[in-house]
């Protein structure tokens, strides 16, 4: 790779976060060896919204979210927020954050952020081209009368 992509960490943790968990998974199948500093654990969080983006927060609804922290051996801590209830996804991206810490950012990187970056692109670029088929041009014809 001779232009490695960068992430910093809360793009990563985002991409590890929404990654489907069998993807990252295949991606990154052995877990490195790590000290458990709190167990995934399930619950739920408030969503909240703003109404076109600027407007007043308001409660949307709750979230079930698992989260997970873990240590290296090398001391780095990582953690993750991951939707749902699937507590090995919040373990793997928990290692992996503390990973990308580390000495070995660049083959995590290379492994597993770049090509989840990837597929998260394609999959926008899909949903846009999908709903730009879709999008319907109003015009306005000029009546004449004035």
């Amino acid at each position: 790779m001779s232009n490695p992509q960068t992430f910093d960490r809360a793009q990563s943790m985002g991409l590890l976060a929404r990654a489907p968990a069998d993807r990252l998974a295949a991606l990154y199948p052995h877990i490195s060896e790590h000290a458990v500093l709190r167990g995934p654990e399930t619950g739920a969080v408030m969503v909240r919204g703003r109404q076109g983006g600027t407007g007043a927060p308001f409660n949307l609804g709750e979230m079930t979210l698992t989260r997970c922290s873990v240590r290296l051996p090398c001391g780095k801590d990582g953690h993750a927020y991951v939707q749902g209830r699937n507590k090995d996804h919040a373990r793997r991206a928990a290692v992996l954050d503390a990973l990308l810490q580390t000495e070995a950012i660049g083959e995590v990187t290379a492994r597993v952020l770049a090509p989840l970056a990837e597929a998260e692109s394609a999959q926008r670029t899909a949903r846009a081209s999908k709903a730009a088929a879709t999008k319907v041009e109003f015009f306005t014809m000029v009546r004449g009368e004035d």
